[in-house]
């Protein structure tokens, strides 16, 4: 990641934790996608860093932070990143979520609502069933034993190899497939592969994602909220960002046409750009127990 944020570590219940950590300013915090990290974010995280103080942590699990044998729910992620930001004395920020980050986010918001001034949900998991096949598959019966072979270190070469041809012929991968090549190439770590497999089955089985935030998403009304989606991702589909576009009142959504799953990549000058106006043009929310009495009980 460009010097601009820089990687530390801290340790939390005995277990280091990685983040990296730039600018000044309102804070932002992006959380990335299942077998992702916090490079993930590495088109969009220094100009973000210009005008916010921008934390982008490293899941447990995942990326350089430890990968115990423990709890992989949405639960335990948002604890996570909850004891995070108390460690770091930030008390609320601006939560950004991509993917399995995006239901890490919706998590997050529901736990702990007086934490968090914005909610930002990019082709966000948690919002209805379909999602990628591939994806499915990790919950299968025997995908313990077929992932170390798919994920060995001479195909993950043999990959590298095909980007590096691709590259002399004068194409560029697409975002999409850089961004789901990190995610591979970590799989080559067994401990990786453990924390992906127990992370896949807390959220998916066969027929699809189990967790579904739509019957809670009437809970942000008084949170401002965004929701960004590429128009062409294969991963989990648009419709499930219309469709929480609908159930958040007053939420924004952005539509970027041509983009697959990870819209910032895609596009990193508009999502920075759409980010910072949304940041700049809503106020935070303030949460206390008689409001989010009055929303439970439907007041």
């Amino acid at each position: 990641m460009p010097d601009s944020l820089e990687a530390q570590r801290i340790e939390l219940h005995g277990h280091p934790v990685t983040y990296r950590r730039g600018g000044r300013g309102p804070a932002v915090v992006l959380i990335h996608g299942i077998t992702s990290s916090s490079r993930t974010w590495d088109a969009v995280a220094p100009a973000l860093a210009r005008s916010h103080t921008v934390i982008a942590p490293d899941l447990l699990g995942h990326g350089s932070s430890a990968k115990p044998r423990g709890d992989y729910s949405l639960g335990a992620y948002a604890s996570g990143i909850r004891d995070l930001l108390v460690a770091l004395d930030i008390p609320s920020a601006t939560v950004v979520g991509h993917s399995l980050g995006g239901g890490v986010a919706m998590q997050f918001a529901y736990q702990f609502p007086a934490r968090v001034e914005r909610l930002v949900l990019v082709s966000s998991g948690g919002l209805g069933s379909e999602v990628s096949i591939a994806l499915r598959a990790a919950t299968l019966p025997g995908a313990d034993y077929v992932l170390p072979v798919l994920a060995s270190a001479i195909l993950r070469r043999t990959g590298a190899a095909t980007g590096r041809v691709i590259g002399r012929l004068g194409l560029q991968p697409s975002p999409d497939l850089r961004g789901l090549a990190e995610g591979f190439d970590s799989l080559g770590d067994a401990d990786a592969r453990r924390a992906f497999l127990h992370t896949a089955r807390a959220v998916m089985d066969s027929s699809g994602q189990r967790v579904n935030a739509e019957d809670r998403l009437y809970l942000t009304r008084h949170m401002p909220s965004l929701i960004v989606w590429g128009d062409r991702d294969r991963m989990i589909p648009v419709q499930h960002g219309r469709r929480a576009h609908q159930l958040m009142p007053g939420s924004r959504l952005e539509v970027f046409e041509g983009a697959g799953h990870f819209p910032f990549n895609y596009a990193p000058g508009r999502f920075t750009s759409v980010l910072e106006d949304f940041v700049a043009t809503t106020e935070p929310a303030r949460f206390d127990d008689v409001q989010i009495r009055r929303l439970l009980l439907g007041g």
